[in-house]
């Protein structure tokens, strides 16, 4: 196992920002959740406003219904995983003995499958290009 990249702590935080969660500053008594999570296939500027806050706020802040602060997350102590019960990311201790609780334990009727779950941003150019190959691969095969 090895430490949560940068990357990975932005992709946990929008997965729960989809699902209504926020990043909770206690010494500014204020909590922030963008409303606009993607815009194309990038993050939102509200998204990425709320993301810069995070990273150089003085102040430890955390995701609501967790425990660790995002701080910690981006530590080597901490990994990012999915979740055994609702595959969204939740945080792991690298070592240690740690609450086992998914961020999602106070969410009513989570996981529902009858809902789209939360996503990471998709390139639609990416995901075009992959369809053309295909389509392409099975016209030579014709």
């Amino acid at each position: 196992m090895s430490m949560a990249s940068q990357e990975q702590v932005k992709k946990y935080l929008a997965h729960w920002f989809q699902l209504g969660k926020g990043v909770k500053f206690p010494k500014r008594r204020e909590t922030l959740c963008p409303k606009k999570i993607f815009a194309g296939n990038n993050y939102s500027a509200e998204f990425e406003q709320c993301w810069q806050k995070i990273l150089f706020t003085d102040a430890d802040c955390y995701l609501e219904g967790t425990q660790q602060t995002i701080q910690e997350l981006l530590s080597p102590a901490w990994d990012i995983i999915d979740c055994p019960r609702c595959d969204l990311p939740i945080p792991m201790a690298v070592a240690g003995v740690i609450d086992s609780v998914c961020t999602c334990f106070d969410l009513s009727g989570w996981p529902n499958n009858e809902l789209p779950s939360p996503r990471f941003p998709v390139d639609s150019t990416k995901h075009l290009h992959r369809l053309r190959e295909r389509l392409k691969d099975q016209e030579d095969e014709n």
